[in-house]
């Protein structure tokens, strides 16, 4: 059984699809959802989406807050930030983690710059993690076909 499934940030429509099971990161922990899920609303936190169609593919995203809407037949999540991992550009994230752990190590940042820097490194974090688990899911795709 299925569900469709949309995430939604200011600039895009990341995914709309029609999929088996969606884990996600909450402030509550990480949370699995599947068809007949109980509805609910919660605040989504910075980390890894992971979805999963009836064939079995799976996609991977990162995410960096919003909200999320559990329906009967629909799973919503407005994203401040959201990315599937194939798009993530790796220079790009490596440049962004460097200069947000120079920020927070410079003692003469303010509060607001540091707060500012620990959640782009945590965002940054996420991404990392997104990239690390699609190429090994990749890989184990690829090595099943062998």
């Amino acid at each position: 059984m299925s569900f469709t499934f949309e995430i939604v940030t200011p600039e895009r429509v990341v995914s709309k699809e029609t999929i088996a099971s969606l884990t996600l990161p909450t402030v509550a922990g990480e949370l699995t959802v599947l068809t007949g899920h109980v509805p609910m609303v919660t605040v989504l936190s910075t980390g890894v989406i992971e979805t999963e169609k009836e064939d079995g593919t799976r996609d991977i995203m990162a995410v960096s807050g919003g909200f999320v809407e559990v329906m009967h037949e629909k799973t919503v999540i407005l994203a401040d930030t959201a990315e599937r991992a194939e798009e993530i550009d790796e220079e790009r994230l490596s440049r962004a983690k460097e200069e947000a752990r120079k920020i927070m190590e410079d003692r003469r940042v303010d509060r607001t710059q540091f707060t500012n820097a620990a959640a782009r490194l945590k965002r940054e974090l996420a991404r990392t993690k997104a990239i690390k688990r699609w190429r090994n899911l990749k890989n184990r795709v690829q090595s099943d076909r062998l």
